[in-house]
């Protein structure tokens, strides 16, 4: 370090030119380096993170002692439809930011479904060769979410359970009371996904049904064979407009610079035409 020392009226001037350091008079500045309050602030940082962590790790071990029977039906469904373990499925429950929603779904008169995305998600990881400024890389990572199918896109998988009574769901009624089911809409094919889960899974299972309810005369009976019909007629639709949609035309880019850079008289505006 090089310093300087001058004295201007019974002031001292110190210059040092690597620490950033000057004193004038009895009164003292110092310039802390950029890397340092880079450094401090990752540790606040850090800091942070722990901490988060921390809380994180109370809210999961207190929802886990809420888990009863009625979870583990769900959980059980989850697991079979998606190829999920039990375990990893529980673990991802217990840390969703929308756990309340399966409470919710549970209570008397409360929500009639109850979604699960199993989809791409773009995933925060810290970059390794990037460290010290603390950058990060989004990279895409499969993961089972409970969301309302409204806020995130659907891209993936969905399972659903819908409720069939306005009762409050215990763990001795939720096999009588809920349903579940699945529909695959993999790189964002809902209207395919839909068509598949109508005619190959809810039709057939429709026009099996012996149980009917107070129409004691089942499939016979001629607003069953209309609404059959409606949902029929429904799929066909739904097939079409499909088709439609895959077979759309598709009208090539033009660079329209290429055309209008030159044009200076009539007879380039009818050459461009």
């Amino acid at each position: 370090t090089e310093s300087k020392y001058h004295r201007h009226g019974g002031n001292l001037k110190t210059r040092s030119t690597d620490l950033g350091c000057t004193v004038t008079g009895s009164s003292l500045t110092t310039v802390l380096p950029a890397s340092t309050t880079v450094k401090k602030s990752i540790v606040l940082s850090s800091e942070s993170r722990k901490e988060l962590a921390k809380q994180a790790k109370v809210t999961k071990e207190e929802r886990r002692a809420q888990i009863d029977g009625r979870h583990r039906y769900l959980i059980s469904r989850l697991a079979d439809g998606i190829d999920l373990s039990e375990q990893q499925v529980e673990e991802t429950i217990i840390s969703d930011e929308k756990f309340q929603l399966i409470e919710q779904f549970f209570a008397p008169t409360g929500l009639k479904k109850l979604l699960f995305f199993y989809q791409d998600v773009l995933q925060q990881k810290l970059n390794a060769s990037s460290r010290s400024d603390g950058s990060t890389n989004s990279l895409p990572q499969k993961k089972l979410f409970i969301t309302m199918g409204s806020t995130e896109d659907f891209t993936g998988t969905c399972a659903f359970f819908l409720r069939t009574s306005d009762e409050v769901i215990t763990a001795s009624n939720v096999s009588q009371v809920v349903n579940f089911g699945m529909f695959d809409c993999t790189n964002g094919n809902i209207l395919q996904g839909l068509e598949f889960f109508l005619s190959q899974i809810m039709i057939p299972t429709l026009k099996s049904q012996q149980n009917w309810g107070a129409v004691k005369e089942g499939l016979k009976n001629s607003q069953i064979q209309e609404f059959l019909y409606s949902v029929d007629k429904f799929v066909a639709t739904l097939s079409s407009s499909r088709q439609n949609i895959e077979d759309k035309i598709q009208l090539t880019k033009a660079d329209v610079d290429t055309y209008v850079r030159n044009l200076e008289n009539p007879s380039d505006y009818i050459t461009a035409g």
